[in-house]
């Protein structure tokens, strides 16, 4: 893992982030039949970036960006012990460094940005359909907490 660098995305990266963020759109969208046709967009990466709110982070193989990740301070529920949280997103590794631990760079990384901004609570969602990226982050420490269903009229309601 010696080879891999992480550091903090700059706008420079803008396009490959672009990409991965399309990325991770194609690899979800059979597993999620709301989202609306293409072209889509989950994220304004650019303002993540500028963000004091939020660190978005890459890691470099050969001075080529692999992989990226974010973190997002987010307000919790108010019946929630905690008032904000670390929100993990834009998780995306390109396929031929998958299960090399690029992962585990990721998102070591942004726990101690969460843990700098003096957050305790750490969270992600992650779509059932996806074995692969549960198992990368119980590989990491998360662990399941909630399960969201959704009930639609083509289901009979």
């Amino acid at each position: 893992m010696s080879d891999f660098i992480v550091r903090t995305a700059k706008l420079e990266d803008l396009a490959v982030l672009l990409e991965f963020e399309q990325g991770i759109i194609e690899a979800e969208r059979p597993m999620d039949l709301t989202l609306a046709p293409d072209p889509i967009s989950y994220y304004d990466i650019s303002e993540l970036i500028r963000s004091e709110e939020a660190e978005v982070i890459v890691v470099e193989y050969n001075s080529k960006v692999i992989a990226s990740g974010y973190a997002k301070i987010k307000r919790a529920l108010p019946y929630l012990r905690h008032e904000s949280y670390s929100y993990l997103g834009f998780m995306f590794t390109e396929p031929d460094f998958r299960g090399k631990g690029v992962n585990r760079l990721i998102v070591d990384e942004l726990k101690k940005w969460s843990i700098a901004k003096g957050l305790q609570e750490i969270r992600l969602t992650v779509y059932d359909d996806n074995p692969g990226a549960i198992k990368a982050y119980e590989k990491v420490g998360f662990k399941k907490h909630l399960i969201e269903m959704r009930l639609t009229e083509s289901d009979d309601i």
